[in-house]
């Protein structure tokens, strides 16, 4: 079976403008928001360069109102929607499935993620990686991954670790602001 070429969309939320694009399998990318639709659609393109715009299907459609309704701090469950990962690692595809199952308002280690899948705690930094490639932030939930001792760590999003710290707050997550790198003598 042929996989049609990326289709995309790109839509306005209450926290700016976000893309999905997917293909005849399911959702292949979803940019998280940006200021402007030219922003968001020149970071979708970097990923999927051959997309066209296009009217979504109904999935697709129900994504479009289920992210909408997330932004203005709706409980929303992305893992029933159907993504297509391509050729992403074999171990990958275990930690994006085990990160789906991380709920609304809760949170996990990147640590605690490589455990979950019998993996020692090297496979920490493999979680990491999957993280920061993740193409499909939100509907898979990277923003509830943390680093160890429950700090915010790395966000490749627009925004960083500010953006999800934001969608953490959505969901009712509260992280203590990480301590500034030097602290002033005062003098």
């Amino acid at each position: 079976m042929t996989k049609s070429p990326h289709q995309y969309l790109i839509f306005e939320t209450s926290a700016g403008f976000c893309g999905i694009a997917w293909n005849d399998v399911g959702i292949t990318r979803f940019q998280l928001p940006a200021r402007t639709p030219g922003a968001t659609e020149h970071n979708l393109l970097r990923r999927v360069p051959d997309a066209l715009p296009a009217s979504p299907p109904a999935e697709i459609v129900e994504v479009v109102a289920a992210v909408k309704r997330y932004f203005t701090g709706e409980e929303i469950d992305f893992s029933g929607f159907t993504i297509d990962l391509g050729q992403q690692e074999p171990f990958f595809k275990e930690i994006y499935a085990a990160a789906r199952r991380v709920g609304w308002g809760d949170t996990t280690t990147y640590g605690a993620l490589a455990k979950q899948l019998g993996a020692g705690p090297e496979a920490a930094r493999d979680v990491g990686v999957a993280m920061a490639r993740n193409p499909v932030a939100l509907i898979i939930p990277c923003h509830r991954v943390l680093a160890a001792g429950g700090k915010i760590g790395g966000f490749s999003a627009p925004g960083g670790s500010t953006a999800k710290m934001r969608m953490l707050e959505l969901e009712g997550v509260h992280l203590d602001p990480a301590p500034a790198a030097q602290q002033s003598f005062g003098f």
